[in-house]
Formats: structure tokens, C-alpha cells, sequence
């Protein structure tokens, strides 16, 4: 993988005065494959920018990667282009829930579907995942109760689950399908992180049979496996018909249904034209996770990590250092200049936990890791 200079360029990552290694938020310092850089720079050359249609091509090239990579088929009248997933979800949250509505979601999870939830007035209905043996696992008995309750009427899913790394499994993801139709709950499923997966691992769409289907809206986007998260594009799979009416006379109304000049080409040559990306970057990652989890192993053992097969991103129980991941984060950054993302973010339940994004150099990697060291035996002795 070509690692990239991303700095003084107005980049949220690296252009933070106050700090010289960032390991926070979810974007890569990969270079984009080398396809879709000449397309950019093709768009370019255009010389002027103006509107886009959505043509055809779009559509298909998302249906037959999903179909040859994921073995799931989604129907071109099934699909919308929009201008991002989490602008989709605020949308839908709008669109197809009612103020003081109650939205679950099971935590710790991805912090920006709190802002998606609160910010429309609608209440956060947290199903807490059972943490047992450095892994997560879903609370059936409190999810069912939280999914009966009257005013519930959406979950909003995190598949792969930002930040724990849980892959679910097929039997996981059919029993939410069937707890969710039975009580008449709609499911967002935010599949972002789809193909970012150790070889060998493979993730699950949650429409994974007609039941599931019938009840969800499936978000995905390039954005994250083929770094271009400034591009500002997702694709929204809505196989009800009835619901995705509804959801389409959202985005109008919130107007972010039409493309940027560069995002719809983009799209269509990542994944018609670089899918070998994705399996040297799904390498390269696994080789800096090897890395990494075997330094804490040996070097920090006082901290313990949740190991998952999918994301860039790593999980890290800090309880045993009667420290909070706020403080934690904040006397990190000040000390060693290393940002990474505090736990509380993602749910109560996560108040002594951690997230480092290794979506960068091994260098930089080590680098970390020694800093991380020498902050936390300060910390211990």
C-alpha cells in the first residue's frame, strides 16, 4: 500500500496543530487506487464542473460487486444514490420515525448514530452488548424488551459493529430479522465497513432473506475501503417499496439525492476496477494488527485488547488502570502527542475503552505503540 502525505491539506486527521501522530478518526493514509485517481484527474481535465446525472453504469457496478463479493443481489429499483451514509441515516430518522420515537442501538456503537437520534428528538434506546473474555455479544432478552417496548420503531445496526469489530453471523443477524418483524421495528443497517475483513473473513449483509429484507434499508459507500470518505457518496438499498417512497421524498426534501461532479465516477471504477485494492489492503492490515496485538500482549499487558476479524480500527479494555478513557485520551494526547478516540463516545458502557485507528503505516504503528507504552508505565509506576 502506498502510504500518503496527508498533511497541509486541510486534512480533519493530520492538520490538528496540537498533535503529530493521530490515530482517531476512521479515514486511511493509504493512496486511493491508482484506477480511480486517473479517473479524478480525467474529471478534471473536464474543465468545468456542473451538474450529474446518475447513469445506469452506477447501479450496476455497486449490484455486481455486492453480487460477486458478498453474494448478495440488490435490484437497481431497489437502489438511491445519496450523498453519504450518515446524512442518509439522520434523513431516514426524520423521514420514517415520529418525534420521541424510540431508536435503538446496541452499545457501544458508532457515536454519530446518537447525534442522528437526539438531534431529530428521538430517544436513544441502548441495548447494551454483554462484554465477557475481551469479546461482545448480543443481549437477546434485554434487546427483545427494548424492541417491544410501544414507542420503538427503528434499530439502527452496525454491520460490521464500529468500534468492537463483531462480525455477525448469519444466525445473529436472522434472529434480529425475526425480533424485529415481530414487533414491527424498521432496521437501518450501516454496512460501511463491509469489506474490510482479515483474509479469510467474510461479513453478512442484513439482507440475508426476504424477512430481513422486507424490513431494512441497507446503507453502503465506498468510502471507507477505498479512502474516499471526501467524496461524499453512499448507495441506500430499500427493497420495501412502500418505505422507500417514504425515504426517497426524504432525501429530496433534505437534498442529498443528487452527486457531486467527481463522486459517481469514482464509485463506478472502484468497484468495477479494484477489488485486488481491497485484498492488499485487507493484508496490510492484518499484518499491522499482528503487529500490534502481539506488542500489547507482551509490552502493555495491563490493557487488553478486543480482538476482532473485521475494521481497521482496534478496540482496548483500559479498566484495570483506574483511569476513564476521557482523561485517559486527553493526558495521552498532552504527553505524547498520540490522539486516539475515547470510548465514552460510543456509550456509557464503554467509559473504560479506547479506539486506535491502524489504517496507517506500520511505522507509524510502532510508533504508537512505544508512546502508548511508555504513557501507560508513567500511568502504572
Amino acid at each position: 500500500m502506498e502510504i500518503t502525505n496527508r498533511k497541509n491539506t486541510n486534512s480533519l486527521k493530520w492538520d490538528d496543530e496540537s498533535v503529530d501522530l493521530p490515530l482517531w478518526v476512521a479515514d486511511m493514509d493509504f493512496a486511493s487506487p491508482k484506477e480511480v485517481i486517473k479517473t479524478l484527474q480525467e474529471r478534471v481535465n473536464i474543465k468545468a464542473y456542473g451538474y450529474s446525472i446518475i447513469p445506469d453504469e452506477y447501479f450496476l457496478s455497486i449490484s455486481s460487486y455486492y453480487e460477486k463479493y458478498h453474494h448478495i443481489k440488490f435490484k437497481k429499483e431497489e437502489m438511491i444514490y445519496t450523498s453519504g451514509v450518515v446524512a442518509t441515516i439522520s434523513s431516514m430518522v426524520r423521514s420514517l420515525t415520529k418525534v420521541n420515537d424510540n431508536i435503538i442501538v446496541l452499545s457501544p456503537v458508532y457515536n454519530i448514530f446518537y447525534n442522528s437520534i437526539l438531534n431529530n428528538k428521538r430517544n436513544v434506546l441502548a441495548s447494551n452488548l454483554i462484554y465477557e473474555n475481551q469479546s461482545y455479544k448480543i443481549d437477546w432478552q434485554d434487546l427483545e424488551e427494548k424492541l417491544a417496548k410501544e414507542n420503538t420503531s427503528m434499530l439502527i445496526f452496525c454491520n460490521p459493529h464500529n468500534p468492537t469489530g463483531n462480525i455477525w453471523s448469519k444466525d445473529e443477524i436472522i434472529k434480529i430479522g425475526e425480533l424485529c418483524n415481530k414487533y414491527h421495528v424498521l432496521v437501518i443497517s450501516d454496512e460501511i465497513h463491509c469489506d474490510i475483513c482479515d483474509p479469510g473473513f467474510e461479513y453478512n449483509s442484513f439482507g440475508i432473506n426476504d424477512v430481513n429484507k422486507n424490513i431494512s434499508i441497507t446503507c453502503i459507500s465506498p468510502s471507507k475501503v477505498f479512502n474516499l470518505a471526501g467524496l461524499q457518496s453512499a448507495c441506500v438499498i430499500i427493497p420495501n417499496s412502500d418505505i422507500r417512497k417514504k425515504a426517497d421524498r426524504g432525501f429530496n426534501n433534505d437534498e442529498i439525492a443528487e452527486p457531486n461532479f467527481f463522486s459517481i465516477a469514482a464509485n463506478i471504477t472502484a468497484y468495477n476496477k479494484c477489488r485486488y485494492y481491497v485484498e492488499e489492503l485487507n493484508k496490510y492490515i492484518k499484518a499491522n494488527k499482528d503487529y500490534f496485538y502481539n506488542f500489547v500482549e507482551k509490552e502493555i499487558p495491563n490493557i487488553k485488547i478486543v480482538k476482532s476479524h473485521s475494521l481497521y480500527l482496534v478496540w482496548l479494555d483500559i479498566s484495570k488502570l483506574n483511569i476513564d478513557s476521557v482523561t485517559f485520551v486527553n493526558k495521552l494526547k498532552k504527553e505524547e502527542s498520540l490522539r486516539v478516540s475515547d470510548g465514552l463516545e460510543y456509550g456509557e458502557n464503554a467509559r473504560y475503552f479506547i479506539r486506535i485507528n491502524l489504517a496507517t503505516s506500520l511505522d507509524n504503528i510502532k510508533e504508537a505503540s512505544k508512546r502508548l507504552k511508555r504513557f501507560i508505565d508513567k500511568l502504572c509506576y
